[in-house]
């Protein structure tokens, strides 16, 4: 990178971080982790309905803030696995076999689970469910439904998500 454009990139990087600091207000968020003040326990349950309103059990499009929460985000699926209050909870799915770098992921604390295919990918690609990462969405935020996971798989990944978060 020469020297004329790392000012240029820092400025960038700079807008990034106040605008995402105005967006958060308004975005998903991930939940935070479990303290003495915590919120209780997800409302969660598989209650899927072809009623074309996100609900339990459906894998739905939202945008994701990326980890380092500076505004950037991606369109993305995600499994919504219950609620609390008028939010939804979710976990973001993802195409990329995460088997390939299991060690890497499991040094940063993230863990995921196999999930297989379904109508949210038209290209039909295998997708894994991060179960570390709890969505908080804002239902008017989500964009489609792309498909409802089967029982026997949701509940393997709230049974999962379980165990990794603690609830």
């Amino acid at each position: 990178m020469t020297a004329q454009r790392r000012p240029v990139l820092a400025a960038v990087r700079a807008v990034g971080r106040v605008l995402g600091a105005l967006r958060r207000t308004s975005r998903p968020r991930a939940a935070g982790r479990r303290s003495s003040s915590a919120p209780p326990a997800p409302d969660v349950g598989y209650r899927p309905r072809d009623d074309g309103r996100p609900d339990p059990g459906e894998v739905v499009w939202a945008w994701v803030p990326f980890e380092e929460d500076d505004g950037r985000g991606k369109d993305r699926p995600v499994l919504v696995i219950g609620r609390r209050g008028d939010e939804l909870l979710g976990l973001m799915l993802s195409s990329r076999d995460h088997d390939r770098d299991a060690a890497d992921e499991a040094r940063y604390g993230r863990r995921w689970t196999d999930v297989g295919t379904g109508a949210w990918d038209p290209r039909g690609r295998p997708s894994e469910v991060r179960l570390d990462r709890l969505l908080v969405l804002d239902p008017a935020t989500v964009r489609r439904e792309g498909a409802a996971l089967d029982r026997a798989r949701f509940d393997r990944v709230v049974d999962e998500a379980r165990r990794a978060q603690g609830w």
